[in-house]
């Protein structure tokens, strides 16, 4: 099958295969853990994603089910002794549950107070991480074990994450563009007509959530390994706003543009690095341009380029007469005068 070459799908290929080389082409292994890390971050978001850019949920307590899924990797490779990719799907399947039992009482809140609980569960995830001391090790933390040979490398973890990455994009994208994202999309505009027409939304909500949950478990699990040393102070709430605007500046209902919102705003801060004091001031600079210029989101502007170098196909439709219909038609017809004639 012969896949069209119009320009996303070029531009798709490209940053895949830019991806694909990236180790080969830089020996920086600084450059190589941002790209990691956007990776890790984009496990999430990808998720995340389905829950507030395709149904319209404000979720804004991830970071909860990171430090989960972090935390849960650390004690399980580290204390247990676990393999740690047996160690990373346990970590996703343990926040998939924690996942279902916030939404299974939240997800019948409206929009503000679901969001309200969501943060709730953030901060009391970060309480409880403190007062296990035993456990999580408290305000001290724990060292994020790393993964064997051959992924004990920077190029080999970052393969690592690039490879998860993708099968969690290609996963967001096969629910996003079949009968589940657009229904998704109708539970974000109007739910009430969604369910007149035979969408099962609160069981739509869960599932994708629930999805959310599994994937900031491995997210967390991975970013737990990446980092080398986890603490409680690591999981500030502010992480979790981040990934909420990455959404809000890539742009709701699309894939792309919030994997290109998460790269801007996680490699941001380096290339401002000499003014790193304002750091807020240039996160907030971006946020308000994108709204105030392009509401819709960097997405948008992707897909007006796009349409731009697109070139445009008139359809032609060539319209052909059933000339024996006709015929016999016409003969009928003359028929009847015949026979109105005598």
């Amino acid at each position: 099958m012969r896949l069209p070459m119009n320009p996303r799908t070029l531009a798709i290929a490209a940053a895949c295969a830019a991806a694909a080389v990236l180790p080969l082409l830089t020996g920086d292994t600084y450059q190589l853990h941002l790209a990691a890390l956007i990776a890790v971050y984009w496990i999430l978001i990808a998720g995340l994603n389905l829950v507030v850019g395709y149904s319209g949920q404000l979720s804004i307590g991830h970071v909860g089910l990171l430090s989960i899924g972090a935390y849960a990797f650390a004690i399980l490779a580290g204390k247990a002794g676990w393999h740690p990719g047996l160690a990373v799907a346990a970590a996703g399947a343990l926040c998939g549950a924690c996942g279902l039992a916030l939404g299974l009482p939240s997800l019948r809140l409206p929009g503000f107070y679901f969001a309200m609980a969501t943060m709730a569960f953030a901060l009391i995830v970060n309480e409880v991480v403190l007062a296990q001391v035993g456990l999580t090790g408290g305000g001290i933390g724990l060292a994020g074990p790393m993964f064997p040979a051959p992924f004990d490398t920077p190029a080999g973890y970052y393969a690592l994450v690039a490879v998860v990455a993708a099968i969690v994009t290609l996963m967001s994208w096969n629910i996003a563009r079949r009968m589940w994202g657009r229904g998704l999309i109708a539970i974000r505009d109007n739910p009430v007509t969604a369910q007149a027409v035979g969408v099962p939304v609160f069981r739509a909500k869960l599932v994708v959530f629930v999805f959310s949950g599994v994937t900031a478990g491995i997210s967390g699990a991975l970013f737990a390994s990446l980092q080398s040393y986890i603490t409680p102070d690591t999981f500030v709430f502010e992480l979790s706003l981040f990934f909420f605007v990455c959404i809000i500046i890539g742009g709701r209902g699309g894939i792309i543009g919030p994997f290109i919102g998460t790269v801007v705003l996680t490699a941001l801060p380096e290339l401002v690095a000499p003014l790193a004091k304002l750091g807020n001031f240039f996160y907030g600079l971006l946020l308000l341009v994108v709204v105030l210029v392009v509401p819709e989101g960097i997405g948008r502007v992707v897909e007006l380029v796009g349409e731009r170098l697109r070139p445009k196909k008139l359809p032609q439709t060539t319209i052909e007469p059933d000339l024996p219909r006709l015929s016999r038609a016409l003969s009928q017809r003359h028929t009847r005068r015949d026979g109105v004639r005598t």
